[in-house]
Parts: structure tokens; C-alpha cells; sequence
């Protein structure tokens, strides 16, 4: 299965594009724009499984710093302060990285 599968092309690119900048990316809003945040909790939980490449059932912080490849291959890393900020935001039990459920309240607090 691929992102696209899931959610728009053109709503991928868009987001994309709108945080190319370093020290830019605003998950609650990449999430908005990507359409993530209208899909059921069962699409979420698929493109939490996208994005988690090393199928360990978790996004780890190195994962995390390649997210937006994970929407669209030429994307760009996110710095490593806004994958910091990131894994701030949706490692709810401290544990350093982010699952399933976690990801799901991300996207939900978006």
C-alpha cells in the first residue's frame, strides 16, 4: 500500500511544498493539509504502518527525521530540532518513540 493509496497526490504535494523550508514544518498543520486528519481511525493506523519503515510497530526519533519522505520521496529531512519537536509532541509515554496510538492522537490533536 502506498500514501497515495490513502490520500491525495496533489494534498501530499501541496503540504509538501508548503513546509520546504528548514526550521518550517508544523505537523498540525501538514496533517490538515494532507487530508490525515479527515480519515477514519483505521486509515490513520495504515499510514502510521507506512511510515513506519522498519516495522518495529513503532516511529522511532531517525525514523521520524525522514516523515515527509514517507508521504513523497522527494521531500526533504526535517532538521533535527523540528524531529525533536515532533517526537516531543507525540511521544506520550516518554518512551523515545512514537506508536500506533500515539500517532493516532497526534494526527487527532491536529
Amino acid at each position: 500500500m502506498s500514501m497515495t493509496d490513502l490520500l491525495s497526490a496533489e494534498d501530499i504535494k501541496k503540504a509538501i511544498g508548503a513546509f520546504a523550508a528548514a526550521e518550517s514544518f508544523d505537523h498540525k498543520k501538514f496533517f490538515q493539509m494532507v487530508g490525515l486528519k479527515k480519515k477514519s481511525a483505521d486509515e490513520v493506523k495504515k499510514v502510521f504502518h507506512i511510515l513506519d519503515k522498519d516495522k518495529s510497530g513503532f516511529i522511532e526519533e531517525d525514523e521520524l527525521g525522514f516523515i515527509l519522505k514517507g508521504f513523497s520521496s522527494d521531500a526533504r529531512d526535517l532538521s533535527p530540532k523540528e524531529t525533536k519537536t515532533l517526537l516531543a509532541a507525540g511521544d506520550k509515554d516518554g518512551d523515545g518513540k512514537i506508536g500506533v496510538e500515539e500517532f493516532s492522537t497526534l494526527v487527532a490533536e491536529s
